[in-house]
């Protein structure tokens, strides 16, 4: 079968649901109803799979009904129910339902797919304490002799270790666990994970106490960080007896962590809740985070003991299935106001610890900077500032130069002043053009002679001389060098090697890209915390278009040299950089995530409404600036990282630093990026 660009299975994600029927007890007629129905609607939405509450088919309130045979019978018939319906659908369904067993009753979780049940599940910790008497009517799957069992006129397998795994979609693989299970201090999901499950289920039936929703909450999400997997929690609700307790239907799908959906509590109404798991994205943290394949050799007698039910779905990847999952435009920037003012302040911090600790080694006390009247300089600068007042030195002790040379604009000109008597810090001005025409005349270099041979070399003796001039003015006054690069440049190659910005005793910026320096730059303005509030200068150097000024511009003072315009907008490049970089994602896969954040119109920059722009790309754009980022990335630029001063590393986007996140060879090559990236198709690309 065909797979097409725009179905998300194609690019590895799967779409799960957890279902909150609403229930009757000791029903199990009405019961199979409600499950046929939320399953239904889950099949057209594009489900791979829907777990349904704990005991659902019976109501987990049941307590001693449980030993009667008229419903052991009635849950028997229902569950028939839902096999036959099954056959429509190409997803798999886990249900909860009371079985005997060779002379016990166990509370099992039933795995359906197909028109066919697939495994038994039963639970393995049962709670007998406080509101919970579960061993007053069920034994635990723990002790089960029993690994087949008869089912429905069906010999199917039967275990606490089974594992089930979608053979059309190899990273699919998936374990059930059941409430209490979730709760102990080592929860069988934890080795069903290191047995390769990529998604966790749970079936559960908790009930709603103050405060207790928060605590599930965070429990869920823990496991599913500790065993880097999916966490599919799903709890019964309406209709469960409240005899003494209540319900609230509490669902929750996390993944690695993140909180992706969580169904609405105490409805009325019957829930379905949907999240689109990134299956690729987990399977890949393993793969990188060694420590979790020294786990699986640790617990090698726990993981041997799963066994594996292989089953197709045969998911339909020809048809277009849009991506459902919020993607945000701007990975290394948090969306939510308070989040992106707290990473603000996290990365400003770890920037200033770093330096302050080098100042402090080094023994020195002054630090040289230059200061273009742009944005990476002007937010190394209040890093600067800051680090002296940690120290309790004078400003002063930053010796800051803008050194203006033959395209420098009037306005950066203008801004670097303003921002240097902000700070407080010492502040001069070199103009190199003298020494640059020294440089050009030793050359031999067209320009000498009146020629507007504006080339590489033309900018280089410039952007060069700049850093020569730093580096003796920090031997002169017995300071360091403060970098002010940052994180995108290196990864597109943009800074000129050795002796020019790409050198520097100490970068401060070069693991922050430019998308997240521009709000480090807002939130020093809008906090204060530099000490001054009349800080305008930074605004405007936010609202200055990005140049390196190396060439002259036009007549009416606008910069020749537009950075985007060469090398593509930061905001996609910090895009592609992130996805390529943490996660190493294939180019296809990228620009899929990379249309499904950018495509849309109507949206602006932050849900919250602050600094909106409508920027849009659709594939062929994004196509065009993923092949630059993917040719500079991955074949011109690496030579230039294999050699960067210290810096430190502030996220876990990644840094590029050798000694760090990422090593590579400097003569690499890009052909297999751009050969997939080229595969992907561009007509007809709309989502």
């Amino acid at each position: 079968m065909s797979t097409n660009f725009l179905n998300l299975y194609a690019h590895d994600f799967a779409r799960v649901a957890i279902a909150a029927p609403v229930s009757r007890i000791a029903d199990p007629a009405h019961n199979a109803a409600q499950t046929i129905a939320l399953a239904k609607q889950a099949a057209v939405q594009g489900a791979a799979l829907v777990a349904f509450p704990e005991l659902g088919l019976a109501g987990y309130t049941c307590d001693d009904l449980f030993h009667q045979r008229a419903l052991l019978d009635g849950c028997l018939d229902a569950l028939e129910q839902i096999v036959v319906a099954s056959q429509e659908w190409r997803m798999a369904l886990v249900v909860g339902v009371p079985l005997r067993v060779e002379h016990q009753l166990y509370n099992c979780a039933v795995v359906i797919a197909g028109g066919q049940i697939q495994g038994v599940v039963p639970k393995s910790y049962l709670p007998n304490y406080g509101e919970f008497y579960e061993a007053r009517q069920f034994s635990s799957g723990d002790y089960a002799v029993a690994t087949e069992i008869d089912l429905l006129g069906e010999r199917v397998q039967f275990g606490s270790g089974l594992l089930f795994e979608v053979a059309d979609l190899p990273l699919f693989k998936f374990h059930v666990e059941i409430c209490e299970d979730v709760w102990v201090p080592i929860p069988p999901s934890s080795f069903a994970a290191l047995a390769g499950a990529t998604v966790l289920v749970n079936l559960s039936a908790s009930n709603a106490l103050v405060g207790k929703a928060n605590y599930r909450n965070q429990l869920v999400s823990q496991q599913s960080a500790r065993c880097i997997a999916a966490y599919l929690y799903t709890s019964a609700g309406e209709g469960e007896s409240t005899t003494d307790l209540a319900w609230d239907g509490q669902g929750v799908i996390c993944e690695n962590g993140e909180l992706l959906a969580e169904a609405q509590r105490y409805s009325d109404t019957a829930t379905l809740t949907f999240a689109d798991i990134d299956l690729e994205r987990l399977s890949r943290e393993r793969m990188r985070m060694n420590t979790y394949a020294q786990s699986v050799q640790r617990h090698a007698a726990e993981v041997n003991k799963f066994r594996t039910v292989f089953f197709q779905l045969e998911i339909d990847q020809s048809a277009t299935l849009p991506l459902q999952r919020q993607i945000e435009r701007f990975p290394y920037v948090p969306s939510d106001s308070r989040r992106r003012d707290e990473r603000c302040n996290e990365v400003y911090h770890i920037q200033v610890q770093a330096l302050a600790q080098r100042l402090k080694s080094s023994g020195l006390k002054k630090i040289v900077i230059g200061v273009s009247g742009g944005l990476d300089s002007t937010h190394a600068l209040l890093v600067c500032a800051r680090v002296m007042d940690k120290l309790g030195l004078p400003r002063t002790n930053i010796l800051a130069y803008t050194m203006p040379g033959f395209a420098t604009s009037a306005r950066t000109l203008t801004q670097a002043h303003a921002l240097m008597k902000l700070v407080g810090c010492s502040a001069k001005e070199i103009d190199i053009r003298p020494s640059c025409q020294q440089m050009l005349q030793d050359l031999e270099h067209p320009f000498i002679n009146g020629q507007p041979q504006y080339d590489i070399t033309f900018e280089n003796v410039q952007a060069g001389e700049r850093t020569n001039h730093l580096f003796r003015l920090a031997n002169h006054h017995n300071a360091i060098v403060c970098g002010t690069g940052d994180l995108s440049e290196l990864a597109l190659g943009w800074c000129t090697y050795g002796v020019g910005d790409h050198m520097s005793h100490y970068n401060v910026n070069a693991s922050v890209p430019k998308t997240l320096i521009s709000h480090l730059v807002r939130w020093v303005a809008e906090s204060g915390v530099i000490g001054r509030s009349d800080a305008q200068v930074l605004l405007d150097i936010l609202a200055t278009e990005i140049s390196p000024e190396l060439v002259p511009g036009t007549a009416d003072g606008q910069p020749e040299q537009r950075t985007e315009s060469t090398i593509g907008p930061y905001e996609l490049q910090d895009f592609h950089l992130y996805y390529v970089l943490r996660f190493g994602f294939r180019p296809s896969k990228v620009a899929f995530l990379a249309l499904a954040a950018w495509q849309d119109k109507t949206r602006g920059r932050w849900p919250d409404g602050d600094h909106v722009t409508r920027n849009q790309y659709d594939l062929l754009a994004i196509k065009k600036y993923l092949g630059i980022f993917l040719d500079r990335f991955f074949r011109t630029s690496q030579f230039k990282r294999s050699c960067v001063p210290n810096a430190p590393k502030v996220g876990s986007g990644g840094s590029l630093s050798p000694r760090g996140d990422w090593r590579a060879p400097s003569d690499s090559q890009s052909v297999v990026w751009m050969e997939e990236l080229h595969a992907i198709p561009v007509q007809d690309a709309s989502i």
